[in-house]
């Protein structure tokens, strides 16, 4: 499928989404985001791609927010579905069933900061920022935020960003729980792709399972968590990629994972 605001391609069994917007710090419109519910979707179904990275174009923006020209003078109605429009697409994300890396190459506000909580890595360039400044336009955060940084970075604090809109700078994120890695910018897409390439030679199906324990298990007791990994361990451990992974390590030889 041909887009006219992302860039995609595929290598290695690595996906790379790019939103294609600098002129706009890449912003969320009502296009872009239909355009990414559609590649995410197809890159779910893709068994090809077994990593996507999310990024943006040039130097200065990861996704600067949502475009606010197309905000403006919305009826309660139309928001209410321009926000579920935005939900839909962080939740095929979160739930996309393999890992997605976001490059937070520079300003992840609003929008971009809700892109990136979704995902389920984050690295950060050293002069990237994050925030959800809403506040300071009359509105909250509509595509998640509220929801996904009180769950990573508890509530005190997410509600101390969300309250006041300010920005944060990578290494404070690191510190607070909201990337998992900050490093020189020059050095994000190699160490990235590095990433990338170690999650994409392991098991589709042990990280597809790993990954529905962590998100549905948050949504549980500890002890219904706890169950829902001992039902997701016996799949695991009963799968041909087990066997081949343990045989491995016993012969002391790379496995050879084929994804069941």
């Amino acid at each position: 499928m041909a887009y006219q605001n992302i860039l995609t391609g595929v290598s290695d069994g690595v996906a790379t989404v790019t939103i294609n917007r600098p002129e706009k710090l890449n912003a969320l419109n009502r296009a872009t985001i239909a355009e990414l519910t559609a590649c995410f979707t197809d890159l779910q179904a893709d068994p090809q791609v077994r990593v996507v990275l999310v990024t943006g174009a040039g130097e200065k923006a990861f996704v600067a927010g949502a475009d606010i020209s197309e905000l403006a003078g919305l009826r309660a109605d139309e928001a209410e579905r321009y926000a579920l429009d935005g939900q839909r697409l962080m939740s095929l994300i979160e739930g996309l069933g393999k890992p997605v890396i976001a490059q937070v190459n520079g300003f992840a506000l609003g929008g971009g900061c809700e892109l990136a909580m979704a995902c389920s890595l984050r690295y950060a360039a050293d002069t990237a920022q994050l925030g959800l400044p809403e506040t300071g336009l009359g509105l909250i955060p509509g595509f998640g935020g509220t929801q996904r940084l009180a769950r990573l970075i508890g509530r005190g604090r997410a509600q101390e960003m969300i309250l006041t809109g300010g920005m944060v700078s990578a290494d404070e994120a690191m510190r607070m729980g909201l990337v998992n890695k900050v490093v020189p910018a020059s050095e994000l897409p190699g160490a990235v792709l590095k990433l990338a390439a170690k999650l994409a030679g392991k098991s589709l199906l042990t990280l597809r399972l790993a990954l529905r324990s962590v998100g549905e298990g948050l949504q549980m007791t500890q002890d219904g968590g706890c169950g829902l990994e001992a039902s997701l361990f016996g799949v695991a451990a009963a799968s041909e990629d087990a066997r081949e992974g343990c045989t491995a390590f016993l012969e002391k030889r790379k496995p050879e994972f084929r994804d069941r």
